[in-house]
C-alpha cells in the first residue's frame, strides 16, 4: 500500500503519522492478541513435521513410510490455491456472530484441535491410515488458520503498526515452535505421545481466546454486500497475470530464476525429513532432541537469521545469496558425520549449530532476493507464487528419501542432498543478479528529468528499490532488511 508520508495516518488515535514510542505499544491490545495469535499459527507446524517424524521414528515406522508422511505437509505450500476464497465467503452462523476473520480463526482452531485429538488417539503401531488422515487435517486446516491470521493483522494495523504486528507474530510463533518441538518432546517422553499431542490440541486455546478478544475489524465490510462482487478465483489473475508481468520485465531468464527458486532450498526440505530417524538410529533421547534441535537450535536459527540480515546490509543481496546458497547445501554435510560415530550431546549440538544457522542464514537471503523480484502492483500475488515454487519441489522429492536412505544409507544421503547445492551455486552466479538489475532499472526510471511520467510508471513496473524492510542492492548501508516473517507465510522451521 503506497501512501505518502503527508497522507500516511498513523494506527494509534488515527492522528497524524508520527514515531511509535513504547508506551504506545505496551498499552496497544493489539500486540498482544498477535503474539497470541502467531503462537496459534506456529504450534501445528512442527506437529506435522519435524515432531511428527519423530513419533514415527521413535514408534519403529519404517524410514520408506516417513518420507512418504511428509507428504502430509503439502497444504502450507499449495494454500495460496484457496486463500482468496477466505475473503469471499463466510463460515454459516459464526460469521454474522463474530465477523468474517474472527470466525474464520474460531472454526480453523477449532479444527486444528479436533484433528491433533485425532492424532492423540491414533497408535502409529495399529492405525497408521488414521494418523495420517489427522495429520492432513491438521496440515490443512492450519494452513487456512495462517491466511486468515494474517489477513487479520494486514486490516487491524496501518503502517506504523505493521513492523512491530509482524515481529510479534515472529516472536509468537517461535515459542509455538519451541512448545511443538522440545516441549512435545519432554511430555512424550516421560507420559507417552498421546498426552503429549492432547495438551498440544488444549494449547490451540490460547489462539481461540485471542480471536474472540480480536477486534472485528472486517465486520461492517463481511455484512455489506458488493454491487458487483470479483470472482473468488481465477487462474488468470493467481498465476498467468503475475507470471506475465515477470516475463515481461526480467525476459527469458525469468526461467532461470524460477529455477534458482525451486532449487535454493531444496537440500533443507529433503534431508530435513530424515534428520528424525537419524538421531534415533544413532541412539540420541527424546530429551537429547528435544533439548538441543528444538530448543537450542531454534535459538541458534534465529541468530542465523540476524547474521544474513547484517551480511545483506553489509555486503549486500548477490553476495549473501551465493554465500547462502553454498551454506545451505554445504552445511547437511554435518549429519553426514554425525551418522558415523555414538550418541555424544557435543556431536548432536555441533551438527545442530551448523545446519540451523546456515539454513537460516540462506532463508533469509532468499527472502530478500524473491522479495526483490516483484513489482509492486503484484507483489503479494508474485511472492506467493514464489514462495510457493521454492517450497514445492524440494517436498515432492522429499518424499522419496527414505527409500534412499534405505538403499545408500544415512552418509550418502546427506551428501547427496549437500550435492544439490553445486547448480543452485552456479545459477546464483549467472542470474543472482536479477533483482538488483530491475531494481536498478526503475531507479534510473524514477529519476529520470526527461521522463515525468516516471514516478507514476514506479508504482507498477518498479520492484522495490528503497521499499520498507529490503536492502535490493546493498549499496546503500541504511538498507533494512526484510524480517523472515515477510510472507512467504511463515519461517521455514529448522531440521525436526
Amino acid at each position: 500500500m503506497a501512501r505518502s508520508d503527508a497522507t500516511a495516518r498513523s494506527d494509534l488515535g488515527d492522528a497524524p503519522s508520527r514515531r511509535l514510542r513504547l508506551k504506545d505499544i505496551a498499552e496497544d491490545r493489539r500486540i498482544l492478541l498477535m503474539l497470541a495469535l502467531g503462537f496459534s499459527s506456529g504450534l501445528p507446524l512442527l506437529l506435522v513435521l519435524g515432531t511428527f517424524s519423530t513419533r514415527l521414528a521413535y514408534s519403529d515406522v519404517d524410514i520408506k513410510s516417513i518420507g512418504l508422511f511428509s507428504y502430509l505437509a503439502l497444504p502450507y505450500t499449495l494454500k495460496f490455491l484457496w486463500a482468496p476464497l477466505i475473503d469471499r465467503f463466510d463460515v454459516p452462523v459464526l460469521s454474522r456472530a463474530l465477523g468474517r476473520r474472527r470466525a474464520w480463526m474460531i472454526a480453523t482452531q477449532c479444527a486444528v484441535a479436533i484433528a491433533l485429538t485425532l492424532m492423540a488417539s491414533a497408535d502409529p503401531g495399529t492405525s497408521l491410515a488414521l494418523l495420517g488422515l489427522g495429520a492432513f487435517l491438521v496440515a490443512i486446516c492450519a494452513a487456512t488458520q495462517d491466511v486468515v491470521i494474517d489477513g487479520w493483522r494486514i486490516d487491524a494495523a496501518g503502517t506504523d503498526l505493521q513492523g512491530v504486528m509482524a515481529a510479534t507474530s515472529n516472536l509468537g510463533y517461535r515459542l509455538a515452535l519451541m512448545s511443538a518441538g522440545a516441549g512435545a518432546l519432554f511430555i512424550a517422553s516421560a507420559y507417552g505421545w498421546s498426552v503429549a499431542y492432547l495438551l498440544m490440541a488444549a494449547l490451540m486455546g490460547v489462539g481461540m481466546i485471542a480471536a474472540l478478544f480480536a477486534p472485528a475489524y472486517d465486520r461492517a465490510s463481511s455484512e455489506r454486500a458488493p454491487a458487483a462482487p470479483k470472482p473468488a478465483w481465477t487462474l488468470r489473475s493467481a498465476i498467468l497475470e503475475p507470471l506475465a508481468e515477470l516475463h515481461a520485465r526480467l525476459g527469458h531468464s525469468l526461467w532461470a530464476i524460477l529455477v534458482l527458486v525451486a532449487f535454493y532450498r531444496m537440500p533443507d526440505f529433503i534431508s530435513g525429513v530424515m534428520a528424525s530417524p537419524l538421531y534415533k538410529t544413532v541412539g540420541f533421547s527424546l530429551v537429547d532432541i528435544g533439548f538441543v534441535s528444538k530448543l537450542y537450535g531454534i535459538w541458534v536459527g534465529i541468530a542465523g537469521a540476524f547474521v544474513g540480515g547484517w551480511a545483506m546490509t553489509r555486503f549486500g543481496l548477490f553476495p549473501t545469496l551465493v554465500v547462502g546458497a553454498f551454506l545451505g547445501a554445504a552445511s547437511n554435510l554435518s549429519f553426514s558425520w554425525l551418522s558415523f560415530g555414538g550418541p555424544e550431546v557435543w556431536r548432536l549440538t555441533a551438527a545442530i549449530s551448523i545446519d540451523n544457522f546456515c539454513g537460516s542464514f540462506a532463508g533469509m537471503a532468499l527472502i530478500a532476493y524473491m522479495s526483490s523480484l516483484t513489482a509492486p502492483g503484484l507483489a503479494a500475488t508474485q511472492y506467493a507464487l514464489f514462495s510457493s515454487l521454492y517450497a514445492l519441489p524440494g517436498k515432492f522429492v522429499a518424499g522419496t528419501s527414505g527409500y534412499i536412505v534405505a538403499a545408500f544409507g544415512y552418509p550418502v544421503f546427506f551428501a547427496l542432498t549437500a550435492a544439490v547445492g553445486i547448480p543452485v551455486v552456479i545459477l546464483c552466479i549467472f542470474v543472482g543478479r536479477a533483482g538488483e538489475r530491475d531494481a536498478a532499472a526503475a531507479s534510473a526510471v524514477a529519476s529520470d528529468p526527461v521522463r515525468p511520467e516516471a514516478a507514476a510508471g514506479d508504482e507498477i513496473a518498479g520492484n522495490h528499490p528503497r521499499g520498507p524492510g529490503l536492502a535490493s542492492t546493498g549499496n546503500d548501508p541504511s538498507g533494512k532488511v526484510p524480517s523472515e516473517t515477510s510472507r512467504t507465510g511463515r519461517p521455514h522451521p529448522a531440521h525436526g
